[in-house]
């Protein structure tokens, strides 16, 4: 098993070559508490960064177009508007010190507005690589890390003319697509093609299937001054394509956390992006590595961080855009995050009305602590809350993770 102190990155030059954003600036600007800080996005990624942004003295601002939103509610204040709007825009750069974003399609005309007025992080020309499958797949192969073989598919053409070694593959939208939406699996041209035009016929990747061994995440913090630090490599299970456990620190060998910990610090320098990003790896079953997307943001597989290491995600975040140093990512305790969809919520005797679930179930495991997002409306997939297991070792925690699942009735 790997061990649970986060790594330090090493300040200078940047890794691989490959698409490069602006300059880091080498006397980056330091925001006392009681500064604003900006939110683009009002969801749950946004609701923690809020908290451990106030518990650091800061004020947030969120500009999100619903008015119930998850961070708008634990925020300082909430500027209700699309996230193009150019007065809301205006008001926040006018209001904060420094804005960041919780999800990677906001619009990048958003971010250049903003950054004309303000500090941003991360840049728009460092989310726009995350936003297209297309260029995140380029952009990796130019630092040098291997992905899966795949085909840029723009038309049913591309299809026909695709390598037939490619299939079983994964048809996945260029652009949107997130938690298995915009996928689909696909063992033929048919398929393909059927699949292809039931998303709308958008640019997609058509990305050969690959024997997996497991999938495991690395989550880095950097600054504008190049200083750069990352958490535990994750071990991450999905169902119906959406992340459902995530341990931490990963169960791999200390040689395979080192090297993808080095390829997301390569990947984070050669993008030259500031903020908190996340990379998703395939471990495949002769242990090398591929790297299959990138997150500019906190990410679902880091929540843990908030109970199991000294420093969270969201509280690096929050440092980041002060011009602060980064925190230590020291793990001190193994721990295992639960993700609870609102499938929770619709149960037997009556799956079609929303019952609240019995917290009581969770809590009466004491290693276990309860985060809620908040959301009014439960729905089926979607994200409402998670538990973070904590335990004297990775097992543990699974194993107490798994006996909450079946409490809740969580199918495996």
């Amino acid at each position: 098993m790997s061990g649970m102190s986060g790594m330090s990155g090493v300040s200078g030059a940047s890794g691989a070559s490959g698409t490069r954003g602006v300059q880091a600036d080498p006397t980056p600007r330091s925001f006392p508490p009681g500064t604003w800080l900006g939110l683009l996005g009002g969801g749950q990624l946004g609701r923690m960064f809020t908290m451990a942004a106030q518990s650091m003295g800061y004020k947030v601002c969120v500009l999100d177009p619903a008015p119930d939103s998850p961070a708008g509610a634990s925020a300082d204040r909430q500027i209700v508007a699309p996230y193009d709007d150019p007065s809301a825009l205006a008001e926040l750069a006018a209001l904060c010190g420094a804005v960041t974003t919780e999800f990677e399609n906001v619009p990048a005309t958003s971010l250049e507005y903003l950054a004309q007025r303000c500090v941003v992080s991360p840049r728009a020309d460092s989310v726009a690589v995350a936003q297209d499958r297309m260029r995140e797949k380029a952009f990796a192969r130019s630092c040098g890390l291997p992905v899966a073989p795949y085909a840029e598919i723009r038309s049913a053409d591309d299809l026909r003319a695709a390598d037939p070694a490619l299939f079983p593959a994964i048809l996945k939208a260029a652009r949107l697509g997130y938690d298995g939406k915009g996928q689909a699996r696909v063992t033929g041209v048919d398929e393909a093609v059927a699949a292809f035009e039931a998303m709308g016929a958008v640019p997609c990747v058509l990305e050969r299937m690959l024997p997996l061994m497991m999938e495991v995440s690395v989550i880095v913090a950097r600054t504008f001054d190049d200083q750069a630090v990352a958490f535990p490599v994750a071990e991450n299970q999905h169902r119906n394509g959406i992340l459902a456990l995530s341990a931490l620190p990963a169960r791999v060998s200390q040689d395979l956390a080192l090297r993808a910990t080095q390829a997301t610090l390569t990947m984070a320098r050669a993008l030259d992006y500031v903020g908190v990003l996340c990379v998703e790896f395939f471990v495949l079953e002769d242990n090398s590595l591929v790297v299959n997307e990138m997150a500019p943001r906190p990410h679902n597989s880091g929540h843990s961080t908030i109970d199991a290491c000294l420093t969270s995600q969201f509280e690096q975040q929050a440092r980041v855009m002060a011009g602060l140093p980064l925190g230590s990512t020291q793990q001190h305790t193994a721990a295992v995050m639960v993700n609870l969809l609102g499938d929770l919520w619709f149960r037997a005797p009556d799956p079609s009305r929303a019952v609240e679930p019995d917290w009581r179930r969770v809590l009466s495991h004491p290693q276990a602590r309860l985060h809620l997002y908040g959301k009014a409306e439960p729905r089926p997939g979607r994200k409402m809350g998670h538990v973070t297991v904590r335990g004297e070792t990775v097992e543990d925690a699974m194993r107490i993770a798994g006996a909450i699942e079946r409490d809740l009735g969580i199918a495996f």
